[in-house]
């Protein structure tokens, strides 16, 4: 395994583990065993480390999705609650958001981050016949992020349980025909 992806998959562990105020440098390199000036070379600051973490568990999820080609609405939505379900993936976009709110420049990256993220939804969507305009796509990532955000708030089968539910409302609306005015 190549030391930038051990890097990140220790840094996902710590996060479920013990969240974003847990993703120090030195915390992260001695879980990746690597010396910490070899994580600063992949990741000279902790905005670019946490960035690179999120990049690496959405791409990981996006593929895990993308692997099931023409999926039934159903599925697809079973299969983004099951990632939205991910505490690790939640707690990288808390620990970004978080950041961005006091940096300007994690602001914008994030803002990019954003538009990278629904282009990469897009494929995904449509594989599961799902509508694709900007306004479907924004709406669904916004359902996924709340939908995540609360399981790992509440953290109980309950929380779980509400979020299937609320998802699979939420793609069915996506892929419902438009309606004619």
């Amino acid at each position: 395994m190549e030391v930038r992806d051990r890097i990140l998959d220790a840094a996902l562990k710590l996060l479920a583990e013990s969240g974003a105020h847990a993703l120090t440098q030195p915390k992260v390199a001695g879980a990746a065993g690597v010396r910490q000036s070899h994580l600063t070379y992949y990741f000279p600051t902790r905005a670019d480390l946490l960035q690179a973490v999120a990049r690496h568990s959405i791409d990981a999820l996006a593929g895990q999705l993308a692997a099931a080609p023409g999926a039934s609405p159903g599925r697809l939505a079973e299969a983004i609650a099951a990632g939205s379900a991910d505490k690790r993936r939640v707690r990288v976009m808390l620990g970004l958001v978080t950041a961005a709110d006091r940096d300007p420049a994690i602001r914008r990256r994030m803002r990019r981050f954003v538009r990278e993220l629904r282009e990469l939804m897009v494929p995904v969507l449509e594989a599961g016949g799902l509508k694709t305009d900007p306004e479907s796509v924004a709406f669904l990532h916004s359902v996924i992020i709340g939908c995540g955000v609360l399981q790992l708030a509440r953290d109980n089968a309950e929380a779980r349980t509400e979020a299937r539910a609320v998802l699979r409302k939420a793609v069915a609306y996506v892929a419902r025909p438009r309606q004619k005015r």
